[in-house]
């Protein structure tokens, strides 16, 4: 290891060391120590219960795909913010941290309040909507596509779990991918053009490998945020068993019957999965940095 130019590296090293072990290191041992206090047999019936998986599921399905959603608005949010000159491009840029600073219980509140079936955007889509009113009404529509209804609800299921992580994960996406995009040399844009490249052969062969792992970085953010996200989901999700129950929630339940082992077994699988899914991705990050650090 070659020495620093700065002192103090035992110093700083103890220190970095002690405080991870505090803040990260003894609450995850002691969930486990606490978890391995259940008998076997019943970790074993906890894990592999119907409404333990189906909590599961929704909790990871939906942050996967909220995560990916927001890789791909969220460079193109960053691309607008640094590309383009506009009027309200600050006041547009300041909105983008709104979900940083907002308490997650308001941001359930006011999501819930749109997507639910008697507001401002769930009712466009109830059997009563706006839109189906309009579809009615337009009885040029051949085949009959004028008795066609819509009838898509939205808050209180997964797909309103889905909008909330969404929202709360967006400007991870963001502020990673942006820095990057500033610091883009837009003198390979164009070098790229001369030698006879598209825009679409630019921004893949080009821009996207430099851009590789901030989005990684984003996605990662994004999703390990959605994982844990509880205060703006219970108000959207609607909560129902086996259906739009999240496993942080599950968590809540288990506590307040005073099954802290039960809360404990399930909060250490969530532990372990999530942990799984943040390594795999590091790793792809690690091989794009490696692979394209020198593009």
């Amino acid at each position: 290891m070659k020495p620093s130019v700065i002192p103090g590296f035992g110093l700083t090293l103890g220190y970095t060391l002690t405080y991870l072990s505090l803040i990260v290191l003894i609450p995850v041992i002691a969930l486990f120590l606490k978890a391995a206090t259940t008998p076997l047999d019943k970790i074993i019936s906890i894990a592999t219960s119907r409404r333990t998986l189906a909590a599961l599921e929704v909790s990871f399905g939906s942050s996967l795909l909220a995560a990916l959603v927001n890789v791909v608005f969220g460079v193109i949010i960053a691309w607008v913010l640094v590309r383009y000159k506009f009027w309200g491009r600050r006041l547009l840029d300041a909105i983008v941290d709104l979900p940083f600073a907002l308490p997650t219980a308001v941001a359930g509140i006011a999501l819930s309040s749109l997507y639910a079936p008697k507001g401002w955007i769930g009712s466009l889509f109830a059997p009563a909507g706006a839109l189906n009113q309009w579809i009615a009404a337009q009885t040029w529509l051949p085949f009959g596509l004028s008795e066609f209804q819509l009838s898509w609800k939205i808050a209180y299921t997964p797909t309103g779990i889905v909008i909330a992580l969404i929202f709360i994960g967006l400007p991870f996406v963001v502020r990673t991918v942006q820095p990057v995009l500033e610091e883009f040399e837009q003198e390979l844009e164009e070098a790229a053009a001369t030698l006879g490249a598209n825009r679409w052969q630019t921004i893949t062969r080009v821009m996207l490998p430099r851009l590789t792992p901030a989005i990684l970085t984003g996605f990662a953010l994004a999703f390990a945020r959605a994982v844990g996200e509880y205060g703006s989901v219970i108000f959207i999700a609607g909560n129902l068993p086996n259906v739009s129950e999240i496993a942080p929630l599950l968590i809540v339940i288990k506590l307040e019957e005073f099954d802290q082992a039960g809360a404990s077994v399930i909060a250490g699988i969530m532990l372990l999965i999530a942990f799984a899914m943040l390594l795999v991705i590091n790793l792809i990050q690690a091989w794009s940095r490696r692979r394209y650090g020198n593009v």
